[in-house]
């Protein structure tokens, strides 16, 4: 499956999409095109956002199911893309697809709100992801620290150097207990996961960017090139400050969140 709600025109305003669903008879025509679709052209299925009554903003928004061989459904060109490169993304063009009208998820105007909900549990997916890159940035740092020789001894001996690091560990460490504190609410369904998935996403991808960063100044110049992972890391990180909202959207979640009174309860 790929998630299709993202548009040329209708990305953090995702409810400015004007990809449309028409109900004909005992069936939907799909009209639009969606921009930034994951494994799009590989996955065989998508989960397709569409205005149904385009008189109600967010309300008139439904979710559909798009099969990659229906009549209509075409794909972009792939993306030249900083990071992430083993993961292809491309354009999902509709063209008078025509669907059954059981394929819709849920009823009319509840696609918006189920897209919500997804995003809840799939931002904590990209905090472990950022968890991981930036792990393996310290992992690559500290090996490489303790056997790079510099003044006649090896450079994890140098104080400026144990502090960087201090604190790179120190901030991957925070953002994995922060996407575990998140995974376990997404698990439960519990009611501050909006506040939790937004935190652990926004949290953990900051962390990622910094630490992958700090992870090429450790190499120096060697850091800079392609010889060494490091420089791969620093450009995967930079997408999950990005993907399933930017980390401004996120920050407006959270602060909705805490101003309607969700306080998480430890």
């Amino acid at each position: 499956f790929s998630y299709a709600l993202s548009e040329p025109d209708a990305g953090s305003d995702a409810g400015g999409m004007t990809t449309r669903a028409v109900r004909d008879g005992d069936h939907y025509v799909l009209n639009g095109v969606k921009r930034w679709i994951t494994n799009a052209g590989e996955s065989e299925y998508y989960t397709v956002m569409a205005v149904t009554d385009p008189d109600s903003r967010t309300r008139g928004i439904s979710a559909f199911v798009v099969e990659k061989s229906d009549e209509g459904v075409s794909f972009g060109a792939p993306e030249k893309k900083l990071g992430i490169k083993g993961s292809p993304t491309k354009e999902v063009y509709l063209d008078n697809v025509r669907i059954p009208a059981d394929r819709i998820i849920g009823g009319e105007g509840t696609g918006f709100e189920t897209a919500m909900r997804t995003l809840d549990h799939t931002r904590v997916t990209i905090a472990a992801q950022a968890v991981g890159v930036a792990q393996g940035a310290l992992d690559y740092a500290l090996e490489y620290a303790m056997e790079r020789q510099q003044f006649g001894k090896s450079i994890s001996e140098f104080q400026g150097l144990q502090f960087l690091l201090a604190d790179m560990g120190m901030k991957v460490e925070a953002a994995r207990q922060m996407t575990y504190a998140a995974a376990g609410r997404s698990e439960r369904g519990d009611t501050d996961l909006t506040f939790f998935g937004a935190a652990a996403k926004c949290f953990a991808s900051d962390v990622a960017m910094q630490v992958t960063t700090d992870a090429v100044q450790v190499l120096g110049g060697y850091g800079y090139t392609r010889d060494y992972p490091v420089e791969r890391m620093m450009r995967d990180a930079k997408i999950t400050q990005i993907y399933e909202g930017t980390n401004q959207v996120q920050r407006i979640v959270m602060a909705r969140q805490l101003l309607a009174g969700v306080q998480a309860m430890i």
